[in-house]
């Protein structure tokens, strides 16, 4: 069993990978300098998935695409319209900062979130747990199949795919380009978190249930998970006053993680700021170079 497969089996009871997926058009719009496609999508069989897709208007050929995953931070009404709208700790929205410069976006709600909520996360999580699932496994399964639905669009470049998001889309895009090699290049912001150091400093409670998979810390270290997306570009950055990521867990991941990416040292950037949870302009400039470089 490959290091990629023991992750994925730990992620509990999943739908089958080749359920097969369907795709609505609900709704399509033209913004400023972007075309917003919202869609109704079946990836799992078990609960539909609203989303919003999002390309240059002139576009032309297949396009380089994001997978863009929504934070968490408490605002469950918010969801995947956090591509459009952004949040608070967010420079700005990043559906028109992606599409100005020829990237396509797709962002989903994820469970709990958008017009996926109405019964509380704990509730989802205790019932899953009963069932041999895990919240988090459902929506990591949810974001692989995404990607599988992105690939299947003629506008799409399929060897040109990023993942990026901030705190809980910042975990999500570590996790998905571990798992799937179609992702070519991963950028996480503040959210980059040693499993270790945050026990180390007592902030447990600092993520949401949804975070945590049973036996994980058997198996896996957060620098071995993310060693999974080696030799391929990854771009993280972190504040220096996050609670959810300790300086010891940078330091050792920092440390970690350039000796895997040895052979290929501009391939794995930290990037640390004196700031807390939240994006700033500088961590943004920072992000679209290393877009611009690799994708």
């Amino acid at each position: 069993m490959t290091d990629r497969t023991q992750l994925y089996t730990l992620l509990g009871d999943l739908p089958p990978r080749d359920y097969p997926i369907t795709a609505q058009l609900i709704d399509q719009t033209d913004h400023a300098g972007y075309r917003l496609e919202t869609l109704l999508l079946d990836l799992n069989g078990v609960q539909l998935v609203p989303a919003y897709f999002v390309k240059p208007l002139t576009a032309s050929g297949p396009l380089p695409c994001i997978v863009y995953t929504h934070a968490h931070g408490g605002d469950y009404e918010l969801g995947k319209t956090e591509l459009l709208t952004g949040r608070k700790a967010l420079v700005s929205p990043y559906a028109a900062a992606l599409t100005q410069r020829g990237y396509a976006a797709l962002c989903i709600d994820h469970w709990c979130f958008g017009e996926r909520r109405g019964r509380t996360e704990s509730a989802v999580f205790k019932e899953l747990l009963w069932r041999g699932q895990v919240l988090w496994g459902m929506m990591v399964y949810d974001s692989l199949r995404a990607v599988d639905y992105l690939v299947s669009r003629a506008d799409i470049d399929p060897d040109r795919l990023g993942a990026l998001g901030l705190s809980m889309g910042s975990t999500m895009s570590w996790w998905l380009a571990a798992l799937d090699p179609r992702i070519r290049v991963c950028v996480d912001i503040c959210c980059l978190t040693d499993f270790d150091a945050l026990i180390e400093s007592a902030n447990l409670d600092g993520h949401g249930v949804y975070y945590y998979v049973p036996s994980l810390l058997k198996h896996f270290t957060t620098a071995q998970i993310n060693a999974l997306i080696a030799p391929r570009p990854h771009l993280s950055l972190a504040g220096n006053d996050d609670p959810l990521t300790p300086r010891a867990g940078l330091d050792r991941l920092d440390r970690e993680l350039q000796a895997v990416y040895a052979a290929h040292p501009d391939r794995w950037q930290l990037k640390r700021y004196d700031c807390g949870h939240l994006e700033t302009a500088a961590m943004r400039w920072e992000i679209m170079r290393f877009l611009e470089t690799w994708l």
